[in-house]
């Protein structure tokens, strides 16, 4: 008989002891993965608005919208700075509110931009600062990982967290390589009727005119955003021992080891999510004349796979070894980018290119699951050193700090890491607007990856490092 209460729709759990081996194969691992497979819904969503911009700017020149170059890049970076700065308050709600509670009103705030932007793009004469502010309001969903994270961290115990969150996050990192995929789809089809909105008129290259329905990348949304909250609310669950204020889990920023993981997953889920907000308008600028959404979905696609093989490798081999070398081949890739680009006479390689991207969004997907492995580790050994030789009684409080303080800095973490989605698409904006090219950009990203190398090696992967994990 289960020692956990139902208390009208969706569960709240008095018990929760994942780390009892018994617990856990009687009642903990279900209810475990029940959570975890109704959150990959809703982080998948979040991803989706938060990128929808990245494919919606490539199309705005076609109907009539009249911005530079530089101007689509502020629209395609902003939902990442918005997104990047909402992480850092939803790092700390799941504690405060619960985490079902949370995620049925996180998700359910996605509906806002995305009817917001299927308005406003059906109409050429919207100010620039409008479709500015539905960009930021994008941000909606990339906060929300920062609280996805931190909520499925407190379900499942040390040796399976890196599995769990990998899947959480690379299942839910597919929204970018969907939206990217989707959005040529449904814009090319009037799949809402009247209600949908006039299409839209764009001239082809052999003089025929075509109907688009851009509004559509906005709608189409709407009705799996309300289904997934409805679903959220009748069937996951709040657990009564993760429950903290902030002042409890501000703690964290005492530690160095939250700042130094913020300075990796930077280097790791910020290039993810900036080279898949910039990655088409890039392929647009520097080699004119090809569809970037033909195949820009790809990169985010197979870095949201790979996520998950990054935790489990990190749990099979240790997560700092992983980085480590992952940061080197992250390295290589964009050195094979820099070979590639059009520069000077050079008219570049669209296919060399493109692999020295695949390359990238491997590792960034691989590099996202490693470290967020790394930080439960990290956060568990600190408590549990610290409560040694107390008895049986301050293990078992060590445990769940150590959990509370991994889950405050997974999101905090995360909500760092997301600025590398406003960094890189807006250097790229800026090198191009001063230069004539990404270039300096680029080998800004090599220095900065030089640094995460070191940085881990010192701290996590040499022998002797005082927290190898």
């Amino acid at each position: 008989m289960r020692s956990n209460d139902s208390t009208g729709v969706g569960r709240i759990l008095k018990i929760w002891t994942p780390e009892d081996k018994a617990f856990w194969e009687r009642e903990g691992r279900a209810i475990a993965n029940q959570n975890l497979w109704l959150s990959i819904p809703a982080l998948f969503l979040a991803f989706a608005v938060w990128m929808v911009w990245s494919a919606v700017v490539t199309k705005l020149p076609n109907v009539g919208f009249t911005y530079s170059t530089n101007e689509l890049f502020w629209l395609a970076a902003m939902p990442s700075l918005s997104g990047a700065t909402l992480r850092i308050f939803y790092a700390f709600i799941v504690p405060i509110v619960g985490g079902r509670r949370w995620t049925v009103l996180s998700t359910l705030s996605l509906v806002v931009p995305a009817i917001g932007i299927g308005y406003a793009v059906q109409h050429v004469g919207t100010p620039y600062w409008v479709m500015l502010f539905l960009a930021a309001l994008c941000g909606f969903g990339g906060g929300n990982f920062s609280s996805s994270m931190a909520n499925i961290s407190f379900f499942f115990p040390k040796e399976r967290k890196g599995s769990a969150l990998g899947l959480n996050a690379g299942l839910g990192n597919l929204g970018v390589s969907a939206v990217q995929f989707m959005v040529p789809l449904v814009v090319s089809v009037g799949i809402f009727g009247w209600f949908g909105g006039e299409p839209q008129s764009v001239a082809q290259a052999n003089g025929v005119a075509k109907h688009i329905w851009l509004q559509n990348a906005g709608f189409v949304w709407v009705l799996p955003i309300v289904l997934t909250s409805l679903l959220a609310l009748l069937l996951m669950h709040d657990i009564t021992d993760a429950r903290a204020s902030f002042s409890e889990q501000a703690v964290i920023f005492k530690s160095k080891h939250n700042w130094i993981m913020c300075w990796l997953y930077l280097g790791t889920f910020g290039s993810f999510i900036g080279f898949s907000a910039g990655f088409p308008l890039l392929i647009k600028s520097q080699f004119p004349g090809v569809d970037p959404l033909a195949f820009a979905w790809m990169g985010p696609f197979v870095g949201a796979l790979i996520r998950p093989v990054g935790g489990w490798l990190a749990d099979k081999i240790g997560g700092a070894r992983v980085t480590f070398w992952n940061f080197i081949a992250m390295t290589l890739g964009v050195v094979g980018v820099l070979q590639f680009l059009p520069f000077g006479a050079s008219k570049g390689n669209l296919v060399g290119f493109f692999i020295s991207f695949m390359l990238l969004f491997v590792t960034t997907g691989i590099g996202n699951g490693s470290t967020f492995r790394m930080i439960p580790v990290i956060f568990m050994d600190e408590a549990l050193d610290n409560a040694r030789s107390q008895g049986p009684g301050a293990e078992a409080g060590a445990v769940k700090e150590g959990n509370k303080q991994a889950a405050a800095v997974l999101g905090f973490t995360a909500a760092i890491g997301a600025y590398g989605g406003f960094f890189i698409p807006k250097s790229y904006g800026t090198s191009i607007a001063m230069t004539g090219s990404p270039h300096a950009a680029l080998v800004g990203f090599i220095a900065f990856y030089l640094s995460c190398i070191v940085v881990t090696w010192w701290f996590y992967a040499r022998k002797g490092a005082r927290r190898p994990c």
